[in-house]
């Protein structure tokens, strides 16, 4: 984002010493009856996007259940943007604050992390070394060692799955829209009726790299750096496609919803059509929350939709490493899985192989009835990759220089 690669760009030159005394203190993850012993009594500072109740609920309820069995205590940090948490490590790298940091844990994934990983700003490897990690499906969930094309390395751990998906209600429409060209016309025929979040809010952002995905003429350079494969050009069409659709959205794209909670809000409202969000379950989810009516139902694209896993990365200066891990390790166990997973919690898809789970633990998942609005696997069709971090920088800075501050 401008702002982060502004900072990084500025303190570049301070950002490589770590001493050999710090990394022979930090706990080691191989030897996990240390870690838990470590773990206890300690307050891990959660930074997390804080911008969807229950989500916010789901945190909380983890922070107890670490609490109650571990000893460690767990303070949410809410964030609107995960750079923030970014920012606040690499002032602290900066200043030679190399240890006692002030972020414990983040939510990240995309171009944070690689931010993060490329200036020596993470702790780890560590992930590989948890308990719970036999279960990560790393065989059909590829992504959970690639974020956005950048190897993990041991340095984040998974704990979500995710996958744009559109949703509208029935009582009012027929026959969604199907790919971004058709939903232009659609909101040629119904303007006023869609609207996306302001970029950099990440489902803004991802909105804008889904219709660069479709529009551009080779999808297969977006692997590579922006730089590398002709940002100016490839963008064209997308550029194109917005400007078009700029007029044609909820008032007149004078303003943006700020996140896909606000979304849903003008769903439900009467005041849009069509709603998405990263969560395949956020309807089901809406619906048994009485939030949205029974008659919503979701819907992708027929050639398929971003997707991506959210991680939770430790930084190299957290005060409290082994509580983090502790908690990173109980988010990927089945128990805190299958409760993401249900709609009446989250709906958020587990990032584990339920065929490496025991009976019980496997039962969780059976059990769970995923709504009325959710797809079922096939129903969700392909997962697109995310671009490189690159392109999701450059899109925001292009978005915020054609359409921000009210232009």
């Amino acid at each position: 984002m401008p702002r982060l690669a502004r900072v990084f760009a500025a303190l570049l030159p301070l950002l490589f010493t770590v001493t050999s005394t710090l990394r022979a203190s930090e706990p080691d993850p191989r030897d996990w009856n240390a870690v838990l012993e470590a773990a206890r009594s300690q307050t891990v500072y959660w930074h997390a996007w804080g911008g969807e109740p229950r989500i916010n609920d789901y945190i909380a309820w983890a922070g107890r259940e670490v609490e109650r069995r571990y000893g460690v205590t767990v303070e949410h940090v809410k964030l609107s943007d995960t750079a923030e948490a970014v920012s606040r490590v690499l002032g602290e790298k900066a200043a030679g604050r190399h240890h006692g940091g002030s972020v414990d844990m983040i939510w990240i994934n995309g171009e944070n992390f690689a931010a993060m990983k490329r200036n020596g700003l993470l702790f780890g490897p560590w992930v590989e070394s948890l308990p719970n990690w036999r279960y990560v499906d790393v065989t059909d969930k590829p992504t959970v060692l690639s974020d956005f094309t950048v190897p993990t390395d041991g340095l984040e751990a998974p704990w979500g799955m995710a996958q744009i998906v559109f949703f509208y209600d029935t009582a009012r429409m027929t026959d969604p829209p199907r790919s971004m060209r058709a939903l232009l016309e659609w909101a040629r025929a119904n303007p006023g009726r869609f609207a996306y979040p302001q970029p950099p809010d990440f489902h803004g952002s991802t909105f804008l790299k889904q219709a660069l995905n479709e529009l551009v003429e080779d999808p297969a350079i977006l692997a590579n750096p922006a730089e590398e494969a002709g940002f100016d050009r490839a963008t064209a069409p997308l550029w194109t496609f917005i400007e078009e659709l700029k007029p044609l959205l909820w008032r007149g794209g004078r303003v943006y919803p700020q996140n896909s909670a606000k979304l849903r809000t003008l769903l439900a409202d009467g005041e849009i059509d069509i709603a998405f969000s990263f969560n395949p379950s956020e309807a089901s989810n809406a619906i048994a929350n009485f939030e949205l009516p029974e008659t919503v139902r979701s819907f992708v694209f027929e050639g398929g939709t971003i997707g991506n896993t959210n991680f939770v990365a430790i930084p190299y200066n957290a005060s409290a490493k082994a509580g983090a891990m502790v908690l990173a390790d109980f988010l990927l166990s089945p128990e805190a899985q299958a409760r993401k997973q249900d709609p009446e919690v989250w709906g958020g898809f587990t990032v584990l192989d339920l065929d490496a789970l025991g009976a019980e633990d496997r039962a969780r998942f059976d059990a769970l009835d995923l709504g009325v609005a959710t797809l079922s696997p096939d129903e969700l069709g392909p997962m697109l990759p995310e671009p490189h971090p690159s392109w999701m920088t450059r899109i925001e800075e292009t978005w915020q220089a054609r359409y921000g501050a009210g232009q």
